[in-house]
């Protein structure tokens, strides 16, 4: 579980996030949510311990973030930032082989090299495992660096808009394979994602944490945070919601 308690963060005169709290339960899929400048990227980052807090705390799995070691750190969250760099003739086993770096030190192993098999097999990467990251498309490169950060071995998985510039059906596979890799009987990762989309939060997220204008506008289950009166209160917009007895979408009115 990740408790954050009365967080405020701000870059000389401009205040970006104030007095959160919030809860993120473990386990699933959690994603952040709101309108742009809210705050998502922020929040991700200071919940990661990567970024400094003007105030406040945070508690991951009841762990100060701030207050561990870097390697310790690396071995309780995994960060996939927006649009990391990349090396062209780099391999993709060599991508996803980085996120073992925290658990070998330089010298891999037997179960590190387990570790990047499976996670290339898991966002189906294996026919692509010594093809150049340049040979690839967007939405192939994209899966490489999640199963990078995957192949890191944490129980949290940060992923700063990780469907940006994907069309729709990349988006769609990245949040099925790790819809499934999340859920209780396969594996015991956390996922917390920023997304903008809002019907791929509907359709995927478990979890939603919304925010709007660096404050918490809401939080909890999925279908309790995204209805008419609270997405037109924090679009400041109109929205309609279809809903079937398995799913729903959100339509802007």
């Amino acid at each position: 579980m990740i408790q954050v308690d009365n967080l405020s963060y701000g870059i000389r005169d401009a205040q970006i996030l104030n007095d959160i709290s919030l809860t993120i339960p473990t386990g699933g899929i959690t994603a952040l949510i709101g309108p742009n400048g809210a705050g998502k990227s922020s929040l991700l980052h200071c919940m990661s311990g990567l970024q400094d807090l003007s105030s406040g705390r945070v508690r991951i799995d009841g762990q100060d973030p701030f207050a561990m070691a870097e390697r310790d750190r690396a071995l309780l969250v995994a960060l996939l930032q927006q649009n990391p760099d990349t090396v062209p003739r780099l391999s993709v086993e060599d991508l996803v082989s980085f996120g073992r770096w925290p658990h070998h030190r330089g010298r891999p192993g037997t179960t590190d090299r387990r570790a990047v098999l499976d996670a290339l097999e898991a966002f189906d990467l294996t026919a692509f495992s010594r093809r150049g990251l340049g040979a690839l498309s967007g939405g192939q490169r994209q899966r490489a660096n999640v199963a990078m950060t995957w192949a890191q071995g944490t129980p949290w998985l940060f992923l700063d808009e990780p469907l940006n510039a994907l069309d729709p059906r990349y988006a769609r596979d990245l949040m099925e394979r790790l819809h499934r890799l999340s859920r209780p009987d396969v594996s015991p990762r956390s996922v917390v994602v920023v997304l903008h989309d809002i019907n791929t939060a509907a359709r995927w997220a478990d979890h939603v944490v919304a925010l709007k204008d660096g404050q918490r506008f809401d939080s909890g289950p999925t279908r309790e945070v995204l209805t008419k009166t609270k997405l037109v209160d924090l679009y400041e917009t109109p929205f309609e919601i279809m809903e079937t007895k398995h799913r729903f979408a959100v339509i802007p009115a």
